[in-house]
């Protein structure tokens, strides 16, 4: 075992979560961007940029409520960074070098999709006036694109979920999010395989949450059953003796059985945001339980029962292996565990305990 990790015996209580810091992602910042990757908490600074991760870095920060200048700063510098990376036709390049050259022409990948979803966010959110404002005109710019994969306007729908929360009337943001619903599609008649699509990938909890706040907010209500029904069964299938074992790299396929690794921060914390949504649309208290096992799997409620972040640093471990934490902290990894943390900030704040019983 590597020396300096904390094992944590479960179960692990809610006031064992630290309140979210921004040490480390401010560590990975300069005045361009936040750098990608990192050799334990140090910065790679030949790895460069991706919008990828900006995207995500705007949308945490646009999520405190009452954000420090620290933050305000970082805010304003990712929300740059992605300004100067779209295109005028709204799409979106992803790489940058250290050198501060682009490595990509525009498209429409999931950093497209990170990019609407951070901006959507930045703009209804914001404390920053100028912020709201800049990052509405991108929003607005963006939305003239579709893309064809699922995950990206999943990303993208979700931005626009943000969006139609601070305006209902945004016709843009309404017709985002009504085909972001329809690209992801919703799960077929088989009880044993409550999902859209063939395989479980990555970032499978955001498709699920696009399509309970598109029937939400579209007021379509066979649509939000039908996301919740989704969330409900992948939190039973990422179950696994009482705690989140997300799904691993490598995807869970019908009839085969699930391998366990290699498990991603961002899986958790994707899974805790769609938990968050599914209880504030529902008000169903039942949403509590997978959400604190996500806020549970960072602190040390895993297959591997160890603390998947270094105190020290603030930073997140890159990935849990069957060996324990990759030690690296990267981007976003870290990212993951501070918008995780929010959340549990949250349910603290709300004097939520964690409930018994599982989901219907």
């Amino acid at each position: 075992m590597s020396v300096g990790l904390r094992l944590v015996p479960p179960p692990v209580q809610l006031s064992d979560a630290p309140p979210p810091s921004f040490s480390h992602l401010a560590r990975l910042s300069d005045d361009t961007g936040l750098l990608e990757h990192a050799r334990n908490a140090i910065v790679r600074r030949e790895h460069g940029y991706c919008v990828d991760d900006v995207g995500r870095g705007l949308l945490v920060a646009s999520r405190e409520p009452r954000p420090s200048p620290q933050v305000i700063g970082l805010a304003e510098r990712y929300l740059a960074f992605l300004t100067h990376a779209q295109a005028p036709d709204g799409a979106f390049r992803n790489r940058m070098s250290y050198d501060r050259r682009w490595t990509d022409r525009p498209g429409l990948g999931d950093w497209w999709g990170r990019a609407l979803w951070g901006l959507g966010t930045a703009a209804a959110r914001s404390t920053a006036p100028w912020i709201r404002r800049e990052a509405r005109a991108a929003f607005r710019l963006g939305t003239r694109q579709r893309s064809t994969w699922p995950r990206a306007m999943a990303y993208a729908g979700l931005g626009a979920a943000e969006v139609l929360r601070m305006d209902p009337r945004d016709p843009d943001a309404a017709a985002l999010l009504r085909d972001a619903a329809a690209t992801v599609g919703v799960p077929g008649p088989d009880p044993a395989w409550v999902w859209p699509e063939e395989e479980l990938t990555y970032a499978n909890p955001t498709v699920a949450e696009v399509v309970i706040v598109a029937g939400d907010l579209l007021g379509d209500e066979p649509l939000l059953r039908a996301g919740l029904r989704m969330l409900a069964w992948l939190c039973r299938e990422q179950e696994h003796d009482g705690h989140l074992s997300t799904v691993p790299v490598g995807g869970w396929r019908a009839g085969r059985p699930k391998h366990r690794f290699d498990q991603q921060p961002i899986e958790a914390a994707a899974t805790a945001d769609a938990c968050a949504t599914a209880a504030a649309i529902t008000g169903d208290d039942r949403w509590s339980a997978p959400l604190f096992q996500s806020i549970a799997w960072f602190l040390g409620e895993n297959d591997t029962q160890i603390v998947m972040y270094d105190p020290l640093t603030g930073g997140c471990y890159d990935g849990l292996t069957a060996d324990g934490p990759n030690l690296n902290q990267g981007a976003e990894s870290t990212l993951a565990l501070v918008s995780t943390l929010q959340h549990a900030r949250t349910m603290a704040t709300r004097s939520a305990t964690r409930p018994s019983g599982g989901l219907a």
